[in-house]
Order: structure tokens, then sequence, then C-alpha cells
């Protein structure tokens, strides 16, 4: 594998943010201490923690959480002496009130996330993130969803207002090698910054994305451990670094005790095990977005019909994130039109 950037690469454990919508929304200061001096001990570099949705999701549309995020940000500052504890923030859920606490008690960096045609939103919470002393990153969710050409144009807006990195977001597990490729890629030809890459395993291609933006420059990687993330998960941490490793990039994270920390820590908290199953198989299919899933369930079984044919609706009107609202009003319509 013949990596097209001489920058290291930069891992960012997603479960206690991304696999917060598995577990809808209920982590306990407990579990996030347990996971974080893990993560820390095995040499992860970063670390998000924030409700599944971001900074100030949690409300009645989104899933209210457990326990207030700010509390569990600050206990993974507290467990955490190199890892990086990171936040997530969508602007029009999140604010710059919530970025600034977040930074008050403990965190380094930021991900400000936008639909991929949306990055003019995003201008004020990178540059203020830079203010406060934050990495600050950019993005771009639903990539599949926009032609290349328009992902590069919004990725150099989101550079332009300072960010650090760009993500290509594969919110909905829909991307293909080849197309990740030719993302990946044109984003390294066309900015100055660093590409990252964030995978969801819905048609079960995961890893391979991830080694595919790796070879083509990405150097900001996102996994979490047992796939504990929305849909199907994201790329399996404590498979991607073995395997990295096997291809002779040592990340410096300890890939045994990232075995240990998903099958004795991870395990346990998960409802069900993560699989691929037809749900996530057909968000994949009809690009839609991961998190979708447990919402089209519940409003599959309330109005009595197939989630599928909701997610594949659901896809039909390209839905983003942030409309889970969406989600209620299709399964009314189609459950009308059966009747």
């Amino acid at each position: 594998m013949k990596r097209n950037s001489n920058k290291p690469i930069k891992l960012t454990e997603v479960c206690l943010r991304d696999g917060s919508h598995v577990v809808r929304h209920q982590f306990t200061e407990e579990q996030v201490r347990a996971v974080v001096r893990g993560l820390e001990d095995a040499g992860m570099h970063y670390i998000e923690v924030a409700h599944g949705d971001g900074l100030g999701g949690s409300t009645l549309q989104y899933g209210r959480s457990l326990v207030d995020e700010m509390k569990l940000i600050e206990a993974a500052v507290e467990e955490s002496k190199n890892s990086k504890i990171a936040v997530l923030l969508i602007p029009g859920i999140g604010t710059v009130h919530e970025l600034k606490q977040a930074r008050e008690i403990g965190a380094q960096l930021v991900r400000v996330a936008t639909h991929v045609t949306e990055a003019n939103v995003s201008a004020q919470h990178i540059s203020m993130a830079r203010e406060l002393g934050m990495e600050a990153l950019g993005f771009l969710m639903m990539a599949h969803s926009a032609p290349v050409e328009k992902l590069v144009e919004q990725a150099k807006l989101m550079e332009s207002y300072g960010a650090e990195a760009v993500y290509v977001t594969d919110s909905a597990g829909a991307l293909l090698p080849n197309q990740v490729r030719e993302r990946i890629k044109a984003l390294r030809q066309s900015l100055d910054i660093e590409i990252g890459f964030h995978a969801h395993n819905n048609l079960s291609v995961a890893v391979a994305n991830t080694l595919v933006a790796i070879e083509e420059g990405a150097t900001r990687i996102d996994g979490s451990l047992r796939c504990l993330g929305a849909g199907a998960g994201n790329t399996q941490t404590e498979v991607l670094v073995p395997v990295l490793q096997r291809m002779g990039m040592d990340v410096g994270v300890d890939s045994y005790k990232l075995m240990d920390l998903a099958e004795e820590v991870i395990a346990p908290i998960l409802p069900k095990a993560q699989e691929i199953g037809r749900g996530s198989i057909v968000m994949g299919y009809a690009g839609v977005y991961s998190s979708f899933l447990l919402h089209a369930e519940r409003a599959g079984q309330r109005f009595g019909i197939d989630s599928r044919d909701i997610l594949v609706e659901l896809g039909k009107r390209k839905a983003v994130g942030g409309q889970e609202d969406m989600i209620l009003d299709v399964a009314a319509e189609l459950a009308k039109q059966k009747a």
C-alpha cells in the first residue's frame, strides 16, 4: 500500500458519540470512564464524546440523554492524560455556547458537521473553535449524495473558514471503494489541509473503504470499537489497527488492548450484537442517514408497515440528518396508502 501522504495517521474513536445512537443516548458516567480509561491505556489519539447528534442533541426530537453530555465530556477529560477528547457539533443543533462550555471543561478538538452541500453554516463555529484554541475540523456528512465537484467546493469553503482538516463522511454507509477513492483523491488535489474519512459499515465495506481512503492520502481516520455506531456501525477499530499493522503501518495504538476493551467493556454495553441486518443493508443501498434506523423501526411498528419501505422512501426524498421528524410523516403516508 503506497500512501499519498507522509503525515501520520491520526485515529479518532467514535463509539462514545456515534455509539450513543445504539444505546439511545443512555451512556452512564461509569461506562464513559471505563471506555476512556481503556482507550487511554491503548494509546488512542482522539476520543469523541457527545450526544449522537452532537453537542446540544439531547432533545425530544433526537432523544434525551440519560446523563448531561457536559458531565460525560468532563468525566472523559478526567480519565485521559495523552488521548485528546473531541466533540461533534452540528450547527442548528449545537451552538457556540455549547462549544465554549465543552472547551472550558477540557475538549481539545471539534468536528463541525454539515450536510455535504451546506458547508456555509459552519463558518462561525469553525472560526470560534480556532479562537478558543481548539483543533477545528470540517465534517461533510452524506458525502455520497453530492457530485465530487460539489464536495470539493464545499470542502474549500471549510478550509477558508479555518478548518485544519475536512472529512468525507459516509453517513449512510453507501459509498463503494471506487467512490471513496474518487472523493479522497479530488480533495487531496484541491486542499492544502488534511483529509479525513468516516465510514459506516451498512454494506460491509467500511474497512475496505478506509484502506482506500488512507491509500489516497486521508490521515484523519475514524473507527468504533465493536462497531458501536449508528446503523451497522463504523470501521471496527480493533480490526482496522491490526490490518494496518499487517500492512506495515504502525499507528502507535496497542491492538491487543483494543481487542480486550471491545470484548470486556464494550460488548456488555451493546443492547444486541452489531450486525449488518436488513435495515442496515437497505440504508446503505438507499443512501439513508445511519441514525434513522431505530427511528424507522419504531415508526414501522407503530404504523404496522415494513421499516425498509420507510427507509427506501426516505432515500427517494433525500432526507438528511436533522429531519428525523420526517420519518413519522413518511410512515403515516405509507400506512395510509396500504390501507
